[in-house]
Parts: C-alpha cells; structure tokens; sequence
C-alpha cells in the first residue's frame, strides 16, 4: 500500500503470477515501437482494440512508487487489475490470441472468478486487515458479524475437491477423507482460508475454540461462523480458492501458493510504501 492509501502490486509480481516474463518471446510479440508509456503487460498489438475499451487512459495503469531502500519502482493499481483481466479475456473471445497468450488468458478468468461480487480494493483490505482505518468498533462488527455467540452443529462446509486438489498440489496419495490426513493439513486449511477470510477471524476463532491438553479441538472452526455471513464468506472463498488450485499442474504448490498471495493476500501482509507524485 502507498502512503497516499493506493493499493497496488508490484508490475514484475503481476506479470509473474499471469505468467508474463521478459524474454524472446515477449520481445518477439511485442509492437516494435509500442506506445509511450505502455505497460509491458499490455505491450501486444492484439490487444490494442481493448485497452482503449477498458482501461482509456494508459497513464492511470501503472504508478511509480519508492521501495524500502530507496529505489523507484513501478506498480499496478489493484483497483485496475480486473480491467486488465479484462482485456485479455475479450482478445481471447475475439480469438487473436496466439497459444501462449490463450495461458494468461485462462488466468485472468481465474481472477476475474475469485473476484466476482468482491471488489478488489475491498477484497484486499478485509484479507491484509487494514484495520487501521477503521475504528475499533466496526471491526467489532464485522467479527460479530461473522462469528456465533455459541457454536452450531456440524455440517459439511468443506467440499472434499479442496481437499483432493491441495493433496493434488502438495503430492500427495489421495485416499479420500476417510483416511488420516497429514498433520499439517489443518495449518494448510488455516493459511488457505481462515486466515484470508478476514480480520481477525482465525485468533477469534482459536480463542472460542481452543486447543486441549492433546492438541485437539472441540468443534470444527466453521462450526463457529454464522449463517448469513460467515457461512456464505466462507464458501465463497472456498469457490474462488478451489478455481485457483485447477489451474496448477500436479505438485505445483509454490506457483499455487504465489497467485493466491496475490488474488487473496494474507491478513497483516500490507506493506505500506512511499508514493511518488514527480520524479
């Protein structure tokens, strides 16, 4: 996050998780004098009948901002991201895309999916707990919103494809879920979901269902989330967390792990950075 509030990515992160990198056959499918200004993501001549459509104005795409130590970098507006998506996914419909292009493609639907009924700035302030621009009793409201007083009775919430894709992922045998899992499973489940679902919900959620002298809890965590919000939160992200795994070959768990961090970053994982009005 900039220190003007903008949020953003960094355009070498982007282009990294839609499977963008700078090589010959970038150089090679690039116009030989692109636009001024032209961010390399959009740097194709088969995506110029778009941008104008979606994005207007190129000067409000990519933002100069200064790193940590003091370097000028460039980034993406997160609030452009699914314009950007966008773009690609009307070049693929229009069938202009060669094969490579038809992968980042595919991956733009996959965000354009995990973002549906979810803003992109919203999404990313509830998932890095930007909380600091909230008073303390909304974030209130928003954990009561989400959380039972009392725990509910069990039912399944999980749908056994996210357990067979992260078992997929980290190469694994399946063995369905009759079998025991890996121990580390449930800290996978915490790091996939509760931990991206909202502020504050998994410490929320360990403090009403505690541990005991085993290491075992008492109900499931989704056994503690409500049934207007909580519930409906959570299959949601399960929806747009299970579309992400599909789109990984098998034991692809890094890559996974890295669009997900983008699409759905982890509670307290903003980092604030100078922006730079004029260099």
């Amino acid at each position: 996050m900039l220190s003007n509030s903008e949020r953003i990515l960094t355009q070498t992160d982007f282009m990294k998780g839609m499977g963008m990198y700078y090589s010959g056959w970038m150089a090679k499918n690039r116009p030989q004098d692109p636009s001024a200004g032209m961010p390399h993501f959009l740097a194709f001549k088969n995506l110029e009948p778009f941008i104008g459509k979606h994005l207007g104005d190129l000067q409000s795409v990519v933002v100069k901002y200064r790193t940590e130590s003091g370097n000028v970098a460039h980034g993406i507006k997160a609030a452009i991201i699914p314009k950007i998506c966008e773009i690609w996914m009307d070049a693929e419909d229009a069938g202009t895309l060669g094969t490579r292009q038809k992968q980042i493609a595919q991956k733009s639907k996959i965000i354009i999916r995990a973002l549906a009924h979810v803003g992109i700035v919203a999404l990313v302030d509830e998932s890095t707990g930007y909380q600091e621009v909230r008073n303390k009793e909304a974030l209130q409201a928003l954990l009561d919103a989400f959380l039972r007083k009392e725990f509910a009775t069990w039912a399944k919430r999980f749908p056994d494809e996210f357990y067979k894709e992260l078992f997929r992922l980290r190469g694994w045998e399946w063995k369905k879920l009759s079998t025991k899992r890996p121990m580390l499973v449930g800290k996978l489940t915490n790091d996939l979901v509760y931990e991206r679902l909202a502020p504050g919900i998994l410490e929320q959620l360990e403090t009403k269902n505690p541990k005991d002298e085993k290491g075992r809890r008492a109900q499931r965590h989704h056994q503690w989330l409500t049934d207007d919000v909580g519930n409906p939160a959570l299959a949601q992200h399960l929806h747009a967390v299970i579309a992400i795994m599909r789109a990984f070959p098998d034991r692809g768990w890094q890559a996974f792990h890295d669009m997900l961090d983008k699409s759905f970053p982890k509670r307290g994982s903003v980092l604030q950075l100078e922006f730079i009005d004029e260099l």
